[in-house]
């Protein structure tokens, strides 16, 4: 399977912008359905944020970041990157990439158990 190393985290004022990128190793997305974008907060659990399929344009967003955040991906990179406008401190969290053999991320917001994560890079909004 891929592993998978995010960056592009940081510290940034509210209304700024921050881009993330995953990158794979080991393997293509390929071998996967969907990729995407979760996040937790301190003391929370984690949460869907964003995702896309591998193949084709299907896109899927959180309430709370539609409009302001954008997932896309490169194939023959094997890298998806997640573009972060409008940042809000509530934005503030260590955010993970996915990549899952199902499409659970696009029509359940959730990884399959099959699923691979990356490490996580922390993003923090400050008010």
């Amino acid at each position: 399977q891929v592993q998978l190393v995010e960056s592009g985290g940081g510290t940034v004022q509210a209304g700024g912008s921050l881009r993330l990128s995953c990158a794979a190793s080991g393997g293509t997305f390929s071998s996967y359905a969907s990729l995407g974008w979760f996040r937790q907060a301190p003391g929370k659990a984690r949460e869907f944020v964003a995702a896309i399929s591998v193949s084709g344009g299907n896109t899927r967003y959180a309430d709370s970041v539609t409009g302001r955040f954008t997932i896309s991906r490169d194939n023959a990179k094997n890298t998806v990157s997640l573009q972060m406008n409008s940042l809000k401190p509530e934005d503030t969290a260590v955010y993970y990439c996915a990549a899952d053999p199902t499409t659970f991320t696009l029509t359940l917001m959730t990884m399959s158990p099959r699923g691979v994560w990356g490490q996580g890079t922390q993003v923090t909004v400050s008010s």
